[in-house]
């Protein structure tokens, strides 16, 4: 009986501390000629580690309620204990009554360095900056929690965004490329910095309308949830307006391109002719995903 209390014990304990990233990690080394080094398998095992195993937020996440993510580092050169890489983040929700999971951050992040040496600990705290491969990762970690918390709840996001702001400033005493305004209109500073403006108040909502009031409701729905989403992505317009070739907007449509393009080139039709004309204006880079929407 004691170990039957045990055991259940420990199960309730591993569920109510559940961390909030279910992270899959991938080292992509073939430019560096010396892709079966050891160094990149422990990196990866590292990197998955750190990302599934610390406690991001006080949240308590049940283990299918863990954020379904991906970090690709393709590594182009390593000199000694420094790495040269660029990141493809990714990061998905799953929507109500279906299968199937939603892209939500689909991101390249060419401004990353970073020094490791084999069997280096990987730990976040808040209050230090310890390295920039750790700032990056936990900077991510935040902004993949906030844009998931965001299409739940309204403005549900903007805590971790903060935080990641936190990451970014402290970051800066590192020196490396991607942390400040002068790293360029694309790069970590910039997009935390979007996120959090009041410039961007509309991002926010699209992104809560676009999951909440649309997608979640295709099963329920389908032709009104699209006509949902289609005068939710309209706020882009207002965007646009305000702010021309806004970051934020390039953000939404690197991960959400191909979905809108799928949801109104079948099933139920709607007045979607403003719709297609807003895409082209405020998305012109995605003009051919736009063609496949039928009018």
């Amino acid at each position: 009986m004691y170990k039957l209390v045990f055991f259940i014990l420990f199960l309730i304990g591993f569920s109510a501390t559940a961390q909030e990233l279910n992270c899959s990690v991938e080292i992509n080394a073939e430019q560096t000629g010396q892709a079966n080094l050891q160094v990149f398998k422990t990196l990866r095992n590292s990197i998955e580690e750190f990302m599934n195993n610390t406690n991001w937020t006080d949240t308590n996440y049940k283990q299918q309620e863990r954020i379904d993510c991906s970090v690709i580092i393709i590594v182009s050169n390593i000199d000694s204990d420094y790495f040269t890489a660029s990141m493809q983040i990714q990061s998905a929700r799953p929507v109500y009554n279906s299968s199937y999971n939603s892209t939500i951050l689909n991101y390249n992040d060419t401004q990353f360095g970073f020094q490791y040496t084999e069997f280096q600990p990987l730990s976040y705290n808040p209050n230090s900056f310890d390295s920039n491969l750790v700032s990056v990762l936990a900077f991510y970690a935040y902004t993949i929690i906030g844009l998931d918390a965001a299409t739940f709840e309204r403005d549900a996001g903007l805590p971790y965004f903060e935080e990641a702001k936190r990451i970014v400033n402290t970051a800066q005493q590192g020196g490396n490329s991607g942390w400040s305004a002068q790293s360029g209109t694309q790069s970590r500073f910039r997009l935390n910095s979007d996120l959090l403006s009041p410039n961007f108040a509309d991002f926010n909502e699209v992104l809560y309308a676009y999951h909440r009031n649309g997608l979640d409701y295709m099963a329920d729905n389908t032709k009104d949830a699209k006509q949902s989403i289609a005068v939710t992505l309209e706020l882009f317009n207002q965007m646009y307006n305000s702010r021309p070739n806004n970051y934020l907007t390039r953000v939404f449509f690197d991960a959400k391109a191909q979905e809108v393009a799928q949801l109104f080139s079948g099933g139920p039709q709607v007045n979607i002719a403003s719709l297609v004309s807003t895409l082209n204006k405020v998305a012109p880079t995605k003009s051919n995903f736009w063609q496949q929407i039928k009018l």
